[in-house]
Formats: C-alpha cells, structure tokens, sequence
C-alpha cells in the first residue's frame, strides 16, 4: 500500500499543467492536450493496453482502460503489453512509473519526448565500487526478468532463435517375422 500512495502523491506535483500525459511503450512520454480516447493509443501501438496509474496496486490485477474512455487531464498513463493484460501488478511495473513521474516534470515543460528506457537503465560495468551499482542501473533499480526488459543474454537468444521446421520424411517398417 505504500508504494500506492507514493505514486498517487507523485501525481499530484504533475496535475498543475491541463494535459494527459502518456509513457508509451518505447519509453517516451507524451502530452495531450486534447480530448484523447485509448482506442487511438491503442491503435498507434497495437498489442498495447492503456492504464491509469492511480489504478496501479502491487498485488492487484491491471485494471486497463476501455477503448471508448477518455484520457483525464491531469493523470498519468502507461501502457503494457496486452500479454500482461490478466497479470497481477508488480514492485518492477511501479518502479517504472515512478522513474517517468521524476523525470516527467523537468523535461516534458518544453514539449519534447524523452526516452527514459531503456537505454537509461543500465549502464556498462565499471571497476571499483560504483561496480554494484551498475549491476542495478543508474537508478537503483534492477529490471531483470521483468516481461518487456529483456537482458542482454536474452536479447542474444532471442535473435539466435530460428522457427523449428519439423523434419516429414517416410517411415519405413521393418517386415516381422514370426517363428
């Protein structure tokens, strides 16, 4: 429940200026200014959902929003996969909020997007002490194994990867012989 009422305090320092703000999924935030319905963020990126973030609690189930609703000014949207449509909100989903809620404020005044993820995330190893702190990333924040994040292991794997064609050859029958 604390992380909860992080996020909605959060929140509030941001409903000063009249617009939605949206985190799309390749980690950039925009801003609406305008009447926007979910089913047009839905339609830029498909396989995507829509969420409110006051609707976000860890433990609970992701409450996305329906195509005819519109964006409230003032709130905050993020959207995810449709894969983690019926999946239970996590400590790793909120942290991501919470990494664009802070960055929000100092850089959307100007109207320009930023990318917060990935490539803020992680930084390469260093020698020394700032070494475990790199394994986190440059915010504390470790995002291995959330779905979305993958790791560089898995990014290698996954473009090794190659469909499986079943081999169809014949098969022949050995003749039985009875004694």
């Amino acid at each position: 429940m604390g992380n909860y009422f992080s996020c909605s305090f959060m929140i509030a320092t941001m409903k000063s200026a009249k617009a939605a703000r949206v985190m799309l999924p390749g980690g950039q935030i925009r801003q609406f200014r305008e009447p926007v319905k979910a089913a047009e963020l839905m339609l830029e990126s498909p396989n995507f959902f829509v969420v409110n973030s006051k609707s976000l609690t860890i433990g609970r189930r992701f409450s996305p929003l329906t195509a005819d609703e519109d964006l409230e000014f003032g709130n905050f949207y993020l959207m995810f996969p449709m894969k983690r449509v019926n999946s239970v909100v996590t400590a790793a989903d909120i942290s991501v909020f919470l990494m664009a809620v802070n960055t929000a404020p100092k850089r959307i005044s100007g109207g320009n997007t930023i990318r917060i993820l990935p490539e803020l995330v992680a930084e390469p190893a260093v020698s020394g002490d700032d070494q475990s702190e790199n394994e986190t990333g440059r915010l504390g924040i470790n995002l291995e194994g959330v779905d979305g994040f993958p790791t560089a292991e898995n990014k290698y794997r996954f473009s090794m990867c190659r469909s499986r064609k079943p081999l169809l050859d014949t098969i022949t029958e050995e003749p039985v012989s009875s004694r």
